[in-house]
């Protein structure tokens, strides 16, 4: 459920308050980036490599940024305090302004920077996945990107819903596994662990991030290749990864039952688990803009 109050450029107010103009492009066009945080114990949960990603993708979509995360980051802090937030999903959203035959030729500022908290959600001990065809173009210039367009996703997602399925996996130009909606693919094969290169046009989204770098499991090695179907149906363990999610196993594709273990996901996501909780405590103590 989404929470009383929003953040809004630098000020905070209720939601019902919040005044958008319709000549804002980013609005009419989808053009703006975002991200989605984990805020656990009253910290923002990897903020620095949130914001390293929103910065890559504003980038490529020419969206204006605040030049100083810190300040964007104690802002956050605030709206999480006014919503008593300190267990929740927060969303930032950079919108740009101007722009195209629609956009606002002379607005106040390049982009809008907006915030929301909700109540994390329940994902169950499991998931079911359909297929979709043709979904990510890994060859082109915006592959990874988290762009405000994103009704694709939301579509193919509903469609999935409609059928009794959990999530969708959006195969590539060339029938690899590429990712789903808002969650990266994983499968094991004993103690090796494989996802998607960024090549096959998945997101790199942060928890994929930090099992690829950080978390360490004893006798349990993470890479990366390409996945098909195939090697997704026959794998031992399949299990999807996201800021909200952690890591979930996959029980069903299409009309078959997946995965014959759970061993290795329970081992890594202990270990997730205990690197959350230390980065939360070492957090807590640190000031913002450290």
């Amino acid at each position: 459920m989404l929470h009383r109050y929003v953040l809004h450029n630098e000020t905070i107010l209720e939601h019902s308050a919040a005044s958008l103009a319709p000549s804002q492009v980013g609005l009419l066009s989808g053009w703006g980036v975002f991200t989605t945080l984990r805020v656990s114990g009253g910290v923002l949960f990897a903020f620095e490599r949130h914001w390293n990603r929103i910065t890559r993708d504003a980038t490529a979509y020419r969206v204006s940024l605040p030049e100083d995360p810190a300040q964007i980051e104690r802002k956050l802090l605030e709206l999480v305090e006014a919503n008593r937030a300190y267990n929740s999903t927060l969303r930032l959203v950079i919108v740009r302004n101007g722009g195209g035959m629609w956009g606002n030729p002379a607005p106040d500022r390049p982009s809008d920077v907006i915030a929301l908290t909700a109540d994390s959600k329940d994902w169950g001990h499991g998931v079911k996945l359909a297929y979709q065809e043709n979904a990510r173009h890994a060859a082109g210039p915006f592959a990874g990107t988290k762009v405000l367009s994103w009704s694709m996703n939301l579509t193919w997602l509903e469609m999935a819903q409609c059928r009794g399925f959990d999530e969708v996996i959006l195969l590539n130009e060339r029938g690899e596994a590429a990712e789903c909606t808002s969650a990266n693919l994983f499968i094991a094969n004993g103690d090796q662990v494989w996802t998607p290169p960024l090549s096959s046009g998945c997101l790199p989204g942060i928890t994929r991030e930090l099992l690829l770098s950080e978390v360490r499991a004893p006798g349990i090695a993470i890479g990366e290749k390409a996945l098909t179907p195939q090697d997704l149906e026959s794998a031992d363990e399949l299990f999807i990864t996201s800021t909200t999610r952690d890591l979930l196993p996959v029980l069903q594709i299409e009309d078959k039952a997946v995965g014959r273990s759970n061993r290795v996901r329970e081992a890594l996501q202990r270990e997730f688990a205990a690197y959350v909780e230390r980065y939360v405590a070492e957090h807590r103590l640190a000031p913002v803009g450290r």
